[in-house]
């Protein structure tokens, strides 16, 4: 059986495994049906992922709910489970909230979804650049003190905002895309989370499906196929994309693992504050994905990677303009606001 090593992921005392489950796929996209979904997860367990990611607009909540059932009973002591609050969904829009009022009432709602007495780690999903981040952590640090959360996170968040919102209570992860074609985080944030003593979680650390289906994905997205949105799969960028999935594949092979595993394993090598949570549906994928955290590399091997990530840059952007990210989440200053 195989098995997933643990780190600590943050100074506050939160333990998890090196490699967690997000579950976002699970209630997006193509139906999927609960019992496999629960057995998954299940399987995830006993193979020694025990950290699992999900959100409130997940679904949207349908997959709060379908975690919580998963992990009743005994395994609830077996698991770390990590949500998130702050995209509010409002028809075809999305508005990002941070307000005390509206933080504390998605809390309570994602604990009765859940199923459980406490989250184990709540993040801001996006941050409300419309008010102070002081004032969102304040009903945060609040939620610790009653019991309800453990360990507060940030979901892409600059530099200025983590080190703000860290002042007011101690930040245990912050959450980013990092991946071999998303590395713009490491200019400043992942400093900032090393200096702070704050562990990192990489989302999205196979690009989106660039490492493990872009062919398939660059030749039928779907009107409801979010990657049909992002201007890196669009034509006139993915062809040279494509140059720096070739590399890669071409090193996997050299390597005798799979391009996923080659992707996944080089950010296990970037430092044992670090959890990835790629998300997959499929037993065989999350196998597969395991046998990466065990993936040794030489630093010739990482060095390659790097050249050639950098050599064949991504073209464009990894989120279209409308959607939040750390490069414009910086908040007002505390003595702007006045509570009303």
């Amino acid at each position: 059986m195989m098995t997933v090593k643990r780190i600590k992921l943050g100074s506050q005392g939160l333990e998890v495994s090196a490699q967690g489950l997000g579950c976002l796929h699970m209630s997006y996209g193509p139906p999927q049906p609960e019992s496999e979904m629960i057995d998954l997860i299940h399987h995830a367990i006993n193979s020694g992922i025990t950290f699992f990611d999900t959100a409130d607009v997940y679904g949207p909540q349908t997959n709060e709910i379908l975690l919580g059932k998963a992990v009743k009973g005994g395994l609830r002591e077996r698991v770390e489970l990590a949500t998130k609050f702050g995209v509010c969904i409002m028809g075809d829009k999305a508005e990002y909230r941070g307000d005390p009022a509206y933080v504390r009432a998605c809390c309570e709602a994602s604990l009765k979804r859940l199923d459980v007495d406490c989250i184990d780690l709540y993040y801001q999903h996006r941050i409300d650049t419309r008010l102070p981040i002081e004032v969102t952590m304040g009903e945060l640090k609040k939620l610790v003190e009653e019991g309800k959360i453990k360990y507060i996170g940030l979901s892409e968040a600059s530099a200025s905002t983590i080190r703000r919102a860290h002042a007011v209570h101690p930040i245990t992860a912050v959450q980013l895309e990092w991946s071999l074609w998303a590395r713009d985080v490491e200019e400043d944030v992942v400093p900032t989370c090393r200096e702070l003593g704050i562990g990192i979680v990489a989302y999205c650390p196979l690009g989106r499906g660039f490492f493990s289906a872009v062919q398939k994905l660059a030749e039928s997205l779907t009107e409801d196929d979010y990657s049909q949105y992002q201007r890196r799969f669009q034509p006139e960028n993915l062809e040279h994309n494509l140059k720096l999935l070739k590399r890669v594949n071409e090193i996997a092979a050299k390597k005798g693992c799979t391009p996923t595993q080659l992707a996944l394993a080089w950010i296990h090598h970037q430092g044992d504050d670090v959890c990835l949570i790629p998300g997959t549906t499929k037993v065989v994928h999350l196998n597969e994905n395991i046998k990466a955290v065990a993936m040794k590399l030489t630093p010739e091997e990482i060095a390659e990677l790097e050249s050639n990530a950098s050599a064949y840059a991504v073209e464009d952007d990894r989120y279209p303009d409308m959607i939040s990210t750390y490069r414009n989440s910086d908040t007002p200053p505390l003595s702007s606001w006045k509570a009303t």
